[in-house]
């Protein structure tokens, strides 16, 4: 009984019972989902989970005060590099996404109150149907989208950011059924 999704690989199945839907205020992390959000545009999401490990270790544990420092030699080292999705506007995006990351945090104090103050600090929970089909965008995701690309970020179109607020838990969009996501256990 989890959310249909999340039954076609382990892996898969352990990112969605721990991690997917979790309220996260973790700005390490945050910057990692908004990457990795991107970096999965066009692609299935378990392409980007096989990839996650070797990403954490070319792109220094997604340390955005690190990554902002790249240089062409480094990107372009990436670019070759296998283990990660080698599309050169992704991997160029990290540098720009890193430098707008901590400009946000520095208006902030941290990327968590930015972001959550888009929702009171409060997630929103959907619980739809079991089956039930999600949506790609919402105006939340409209807005959110907007306002990042203002400040610079790339590869955070309204899908991606909807599929990102999902992720790090401003959204719960885990079934009404499932036992998973932080409603649920809540109520539990």
């Amino acid at each position: 009984m989890r959310c249909a999704w999340a039954d076609s690989t382990d892996l898969m199945r352990d990112y969605h019972d721990t991690e997917w839907g979790m309220p996260s205020h973790d700005d390490r992390y945050l910057f990692e989902l908004i990457t990795l959000e991107g970096a999965q545009a066009g692609l299935s999401w378990s392409t980007v989970l096989n990839k996650r490990a070797h990403y954490r270790q070319v792109l220094d544990g997604f340390e955005p005060a690190v990554i902002v420092s790249y240089d062409e030699a480094k990107l372009a080292e990436l670019v070759l590099d296998p283990g990660i999705i080698r599309h050169r506007l992704k991997i160029q995006s990290l540098v720009t996404n890193a430098a707008a990351f901590l400009q946000l945090q520095a208006e902030h104090g941290r990327f968590a109150d930015y972001l959550w103050a888009w929702v009171d600090d409060e997630p929103l929970s959907n619980r739809p149907r079991p089956g039930a089909a999600l949506p790609a965008r919402t105006e939340l995701s409209d807005r959110v989208s907007k306002d990042l690309k203002k400040r610079g970020f790339r590869f955070v179109g309204s899908t991606i950011v909807y599929s990102y607020l999902q992720a790090v838990g401003v959204i719960d969009d885990h079934a009404s059924d499932c036992p998973y996501g932080p409603a649920a256990r809540r109520e539990t």
